[in-house]
């Protein structure tokens, strides 16, 4: 266990020194396609490393729980002060943690020593060194091969997503839109708003803070949604209505509603979408999932072994 608590501080010291030298971690740089030459790469190095355990005491130590409890130590503890922190782009340190080099380091850490597990288990089943069992494989399987999907597609997955506002204006189409830097993007889609809607709350009566003043009326909104024209290079043109939380889906693009002229109100002729893609969310997903078809089955052979 020191060992392997050694071996995690040592990589967030080797990650506070990267983030004092070259500063953020820059996932532009890893975008499509560097992301799948740096997944192919982790891969291999998994496989190489497996191979090589029982020649180099290290290589070994790392499919053992001494390597990946004090691992885990590490990883709840960077987790939860990111749950605890504002996280933004371009923040401070504990302000950005995706961006983080001690987040990056031990995450991708955790995911080689997953990798190495599944592995020793896998081979062991394959050879003959252990006997197959659906109570106890299946479940480690599904929940220790999920969360390594989960988590390597998420990191790399970071370097391609995008998340953009768009002020679209009634009968203009519009094809640009701003990331977080203020830099603009030019998208393979085109936005076109025909109507903005707002519906109010009824009016309601509430004094002025000044004693003599009479009462004035306030409304609050109760929904506002815009009517658009999408119109894709593939040819599509779609006519849809993108409300607060209900988002509209088209090539791999979300659009949600935003914002929109607060001063104009009703009459507002402009309305501020949020377009996000994310192509390898499909595959957290998929990693999601099978933890929880993993924790079903550990219930369900459990139970049923607790029964016999």
């Amino acid at each position: 266990m020191k060992e392997g608590f050694l071996i995690g501080g040592g990589l967030i010291c080797t990650g506070l020194m990267l983030e004092l030298a070259v500063g953020q971690v820059d996932w532009d740089a890893f975008s499509s396609p560097a992301n799948l030459y740096v997944l192919v790469g982790f891969l291999i190095l998994a496989s190489v490393l497996f191979i090589m355990r029982k020649k180099f005491y290290f290589c070994r130590f790392l499919t053992t729980y001494h390597a990946a409890v004090p691992t885990l130590v590490y990883v709840v503890a960077l987790t939860m002060v990111m749950g605890l922190t504002r996280q933004k782009v371009n923040g401070t340190w504990i302000n950005d943690m995706l961006s983080f080099w001690p987040f990056v380091l031990i995450y991708t850490y955790m995911a080689l020593i997953l990798s190495l597990v599944v592995l020793k288990r896998l081979f062991g089943v394959v050879r003959g060194n252990k006997k197959w069992a659906w109570r106890c494989d299946v479940p480690f399987f599904l929940n220790h091969c999920g969360l390594l999907i989960a988590l390597v597609t998420a990191t790399l997955g970071n370097a391609d997503m995008q998340r953009l506002k768009m002020i679209t204006v009634v009968g203009e189409p519009e094809w640009r839109a701003i990331n977080d830097r203020g830099e603009v993007k030019e998208l393979p889609i085109a936005i076109q708003l025909k109507k903005f809607i707002l519906e109010e709350y009824p009016a309601e009566m509430e004094p002025q803070p000044s004693p003599d003043s009479v009462m004035m009326m306030q409304r609050t909104p109760k929904r506002f949604a815009s009517d658009i024209q999408i119109l894709t290079k593939s040819g599509k043109n779609i006519s849809a209505t993108v409300d607060v939380n209900k988002p509209v889906s088209i090539d791999g693009w979300k659009i949600y509603q935003y914002g929109y002229d607060t001063q104009m109100g009703a009459m507002s002729t402009t309305s501020i979408l949020e377009l996000v893609s994310d192509p390898w969310l499909p595959f957290v997903y998929t990693g999601i999932m099978m933890m929880i078809a993993g924790a079903i089955s550990m219930f369900l052979f459990g139970v049923r072994r607790k029964g016999v």
